[in-house]
């Protein structure tokens, strides 16, 4: 029997980790495949390892319609998910619009289209090709924003039915796989765009760090986002407890926010401010601080502004929702 070349058995070895025992025999599972070599390999893997594990496997390429010749490059890697045996196998064209930055309003185009599809389909679980040094670029863009452990704790390998099975995996060996499969990658030119902040992470910075610390950087910045996940997920447990202990019919005890941990407060202000509807990427520490001002550090002052148009003050020893005041 041919020997299996070492990378791509350590892609297929990687989505089997990730799928045995996470998606029931018999459920379905969908390949986000843009054709670049990450999640080229990925698909490749899943379509070895999802038969064998009992599970369906169905492939989503999206059109972001940024580039020209995307309409084209999709239905090239919808055409190969078709004689790779993927069903569904399915284009989704999105239009790319809304706040954050070109970056930030396709990633969110791009996560509404796959889980409509997953949706349409019933799958369990979003499979997304980033790598190793994908979390390691994450961390390092973390550090450069004053990221907090939840920055910095970088891509979860599970969030709901998203799922990244090769975060484990480097980069240089996806492309291994596919050269190794006889796959040609589509080179993605947002990938080299000293625009787009990712991109120069990836092409300057991140090099620089392995000249001058070696290569084991890489390695060390994704593990250290595997350990703060850990601490992350133990104090957001904590946090979600002394939530609920905090409340009372009209909003949050302050007596009972000032007994935190300042690490569980903070928290538990970051929590409730979602509640009250403000957006997640716009909810900044200063907003938090600001609220963790009206329990520790009372003079009183005035409501505090929370982004998405909600207020709190602090009212008879209750952190209370208010109407903002008119501008």
């Amino acid at each position: 029997m041919a020997r299996i070349p070492a990378p791509v058995a350590a892609v297929r070895q990687a989505v089997r980790s990730a799928l045995a025992g996470a998606v029931p025999r018999g459920g379905r599972v969908l390949v986000a495949c843009s054709g670049g070599a990450d999640s080229l390999a990925l698909a490749a893997a899943t379509a070895f390892v999802a038969p064998r594990l009992g599970l369906a496997a169905g492939l989503v390429t999206v059109d972001h319609g940024l580039q020209e010749g995307s309409t084209e490059r999709a239905a090239r890697v919808a055409a190969w998910g078709r004689l790779a045996a993927f069903d569904p196998v399915e284009v989704a064209t999105v239009e790319v619009t809304g706040p954050g930055g070109p970056e930030a309003a396709a990633r969110s185009a791009r996560y509404a289209a796959l889980d409509a599809v997953a949706v349409r389909w019933g799958a369990v679980a979003v499979l997304l090709g980033h790598t190793r040094d994908d979390q390691a670029e994450t961390v390092l863009l973390a550090l450069a924003r004053g990221a907090g452990p939840r920055g910095l704790a970088g891509m979860p390998a599970r969030r709901g039915r998203l799922m990244r099975p090769l975060l484990d995996v480097a980069r240089a060996d996806t492309r291994k796989a596919c050269a190794a499969l006889g796959l040609s990658p589509w080179e993605d030119p947002h990938n080299a765009d000293p625009a787009y902040a990712r991109a120069r992470v990836r092409g300057r910075a991140l090099p620089a760090l392995v000249a001058a610390l070696g290569p084991a950087v890489v390695d060390n910045l994704a593990r250290t986002a595997t350990l703060l996940a850990a601490d992350t997920a133990a104090l957001d447990a904590l946090a979600a407890g002394a939530l609920d202990a905090a409340r009372t019919d009209k909003g949050l005890s302050v007596a009972a926010l000032a007994a935190l941990d300042p690490a569980v407060r903070g928290r538990v202000l970051h929590a409730w401010a979602r509640e009250l509807g403000a957006p997640g990427g716009a909810l900044s520490h200063r907003h938090v601080d600001a609220l963790d001002a009206l329990v520790m550090g009372w003079h009183g002052q005035g409501a505090t502004h929370l982004p998405g148009g909600g207020a709190v003050a602090r009212r008879a020893g209750l952190l209370v929702r208010v109407e903002p005041d008119p501008v």
